[in-house]
């Protein structure tokens, strides 16, 4: 007998992927060969000069002890000269960046640093669960904002009720989006710096797609908005921009009061990465030329026209996306959760209901582009049968 769980457990659900990934393990021990096109993570490696730097560092005896709660120095200043030559943005290494255990572990803790009960977070409908679930362990409310079709999925900021401003503090954003695969320009970008300015709020965007973009499309950071580290930290990962999602590193980079809280945080509950990837990591951010990144997105973007050509066969319906590692399909003439239960059971084809990510995903399905093209296309055709 063990005690009873905390009251935060129960507002807690199980995280979707986690539980997939059991009911997978299970049908492939019964020999179905299913495809997955659910979850996000790339299947191409990282550049090769980053592996190698990887074991280079791994073996040098001295980089197998505690690298320190911040990181390196080398890392830190890797990120910032990143920002600097990709969004022109200047970041002092040694009070404007963290590195994160990828991304997802700062999203979550950032909460614990500004949210307690009372408090709400400004989060979007659908999205990366991670926003929410790190304000309901702190105890706080979530607000959600509709990302809409008919809004180019960006939430109405001029919506948001007057109490609920009120209790808010902070405000999440994420361009180019998880799942809609949606995006948003500078005007809007300017609108929700000079939002969370006018209400006191922090602004946290979460950037992982920045350089995972499709026909000629560049993305934006929040930070190249003037005065935008006044109330912005943004969150980014090298899981999506260099293939590294098994490394678990990342970064906060922004105003520095947001990222000595998060550091306070963190440093009370992990004892940072290993050496070896700090290095390999700070080598990716110099290094990686924008020949292997067009490549990378070449291939991504093979399987988004794979995709979006089977989708009117498959009784699905979605725009063309200009970044991120998803399509986001709306289910023509049926319910999400049923249309991908079946697509699992009859055509041994792994996709995400939309509602996974929140009450406005419902009615439409994720495919990730993070598989083989070859089992892509496979898919699609197994898919077009099943539909038949």
């Amino acid at each position: 007998m063990i005690p009873k769980t905390s009251q935060r457990l129960d507002n807690l659900p199980p995280y979707a992927f986690a539980a997939l990934g059991r009911r997978l393990e299970a049908m492939r021990a019964e020999g179905k060969d299913v495809i997955r096109l659910d979850v996000g993570s790339p299947d191409m490696p990282p550049p090769d000069p980053v592996i190698e730097k990887l074991i280079e560092s791994a073996r040098n005896p001295a980089h197998h002890g505690y690298s320190g709660y911040r990181g390196t120095p080398d890392f830190r200043e890797a990120c910032a000269e990143y920002y600097s030559r990709r969004f022109g943005v200047e970041l002092n290494p040694d009070t404007e960046v963290l590195p994160c255990i990828g991304s997802k572990e700062g999203i979550a803790n950032i909460a614990l640093a500004f949210l307690e009960p009372g408090y709400v977070a400004l989060v979007p409908d659908p999205a990366y669960p991670t926003y929410s679930r790190g304000a309901y362990l702190a105890g706080a409310d979530v607000y959600y904002m509709p990302l809409l079709a008919e809004n180019d999925f960006l939430p109405d900021l001029d919506a948001i009720p007057e109490d609920v401003l009120n209790r808010a503090r902070l405000l999440w954003l994420n361009y180019p989006n998880n799942p809609t695969g949606a995006v948003a320009d500078m005007d809007f970008l300017r609108k929700a710096v000079a939002f969370c300015r006018e209400h006191g709020l922090l602004l946290c965007s979460d950037n992982p797609y920045a350089d995972v973009t499709y026909d000629g499309y560049r993305a934006h950071s929040v930070l190249e908005v003037e005065g935008a580290k006044e109330v912005a930290v943004e969150f980014n990962s090298l899981s999506k921009l260099y293939n590294m999602a098994g490394w678990r590193i990342g970064m906060c980079v922004g105003n520095p009061d947001a990222v000595a809280a998060l550091f306070q945080v963190k440093s009370n509950v992990d004892t940072g990465h290993f050496r070896a990837v700090l290095d390999a990591a700070a080598l990716a951010l110099r290094e990686t030329d924008a020949e292997w990144i067009a490549a990378r997105n070449a291939e991504y973007q093979k399987r988004r026209d794979l995709i979006l050509a089977a989708l009117p066969e498959i009784g699905l319906d979605a725009r063309r996306p200009k970044a991120a590692l998803y399509v986001w399909a709306r289910v023509v003439d049926g319910d999400d959760k049923e249309y991908a239960e079946r697509a699992l059971n009859e055509a041994l084809v792994s996709i995400t209901p939309g509602s996974v990510y929140g009450r406005a995903g419902r009615g439409y399905i994720r495919f990730s582009l993070g598989t083989a093209t070859d089992l892509v296309e496979e898919a699609m055709n197994r898919l077009r049968r099943w539909y038949k």
